[in-house]
């Protein structure tokens, strides 16, 4: 039996799976990411983990194919350099040089929110169409393009960063990338939240200010339950943040002419309440082409897409060999 080894990386937890070639995960696990000392020990920390399971399960190294990992930042994917990964400490961090030269199999890197995209194109909502765009919306936004089956990455692996999509030039909340108007400080948790409480603090009636009163905070699955039960500023959130999302995917769309857009991430739970006002708003602003040809789903793989997408990401590469 032959496997690929995904691993997922992310500030808090590191998930790895061992993976058939055809994409079944076999075993997954996860360990605490070592955020200490600039995140220095993690790749270390990443290939003890391995080697035991691979005793535990008695895998010889023979039959691990290759390791691909997501790095939560800008990565070169010639060399596997990570830029720079904020929430792990990371700066100019050889990540592929560091697994590979402890584990001694070929290592490929490449960012996370892009193998969530390889993962849901080769086994999830996005199998066997190769034209697709991921979006993954969570504490930020993330995303992933795939086009012609081959994730984009760009020049210098930025490319597919789609929470950074400007939607209110000039306008709106500052982004944690420095500029105003990205459509992460909207479409995120954190973004639809924000929205909730600025709405709590004005004379208007919501029960949003029930929940506020009592909690002393908002969260984006409250507004979208509240939008659910008819409540007019949760609905009016809903509506703007939809809105905006329809736009930044109404453009893409005229780009790259998708066969899918797959929605992830913990708001993507939301389901109709977030799909059917996105789907209208989709509509209203695509080329009427673009539109017919695209379907907007929800991610099929959930906090598997990652480590299933790191396996591809190994699978594609071993192939043009």
């Amino acid at each position: 039996m032959a496997y690929y080894v995904g691993a997922d990386i992310g500030g808090t937890t590191v998930k790895l799976a061992f993976i058939t070639e055809k994409g079944q995960i076999v075993h997954k696990w996860e360990i605490s990411t070592n955020i200490h000392n600039n995140g220095e020990e993690i790749p270390k920390e990443i290939v003890y983990s391995i080697e035991t399971k691979m005793q535990e399960l008695r895998i010889p190294k023979e039959e691990l194919l290759g390791l691909g990992a997501g790095a939560p930042g800008y990565v070169n994917t010639n060399t596997g350099l990570v830029y720079e990964a904020v929430n792990v400490g990371w700066k100019n961090f050889n990540l592929k040089d560091k697994l590979s030269q402890r584990l001694q199999i070929p290592v490929y890197v490449t960012n996370d929110a892009n193998l969530a995209a390889l993962g849901e194109y080769w086994v999830g909502a996005g199998r066997n169409i190769d034209h697709l765009i991921t979006v993954t919306l969570g504490t930020g936004v993330g995303g992933g393009i795939v086009v012609n089956g081959q994730v984009v990455n760009g020049i210098d692996g930025s490319g597919g960063e789609i929470g950074h999509v400007v939607v209110t030039p000039n306008d709106g909340p500052t982004c944690n990338c420095g500029r105003r108007g990205c459509i992460e400080t909207y479409a995120s948790a954190t973004g639809i939240a924000r929205q909730g409480l600025e709405e709590v603090v004005k004379p208007v009636d919501t029960s949003l200010k029930n929940i506020f009163a009592t909690t002393g905070t908002l969260t984006a699955k409250d507004i979208f339950e509240q939008a659910k039960d008819g409540d007019l500023v949760s609905k009016q959130i809903v509506e703007n943040t939809t809105n905006l999302l329809g736009i930044m995917l109404a453009n893409l769309a005229t780009i790259i002419n998708p066969g899918v857009i797959i929605i992830g991430g913990g708001v993507s739970k939301a389901k109709d309440t977030l799909l059917n006002p996105l789907k209208r708003a989709f509509e209203k602003y695509c080329l009427d082409h673009a539109f017919h040809n695209c379907e907007i789903t929800i991610a099929q793989l959930g906090n598997d897409a990652g480590v299933v997408g790191a396996a591809y990401y190994v699978k594609q590469h071993m192939n043009k060999k």
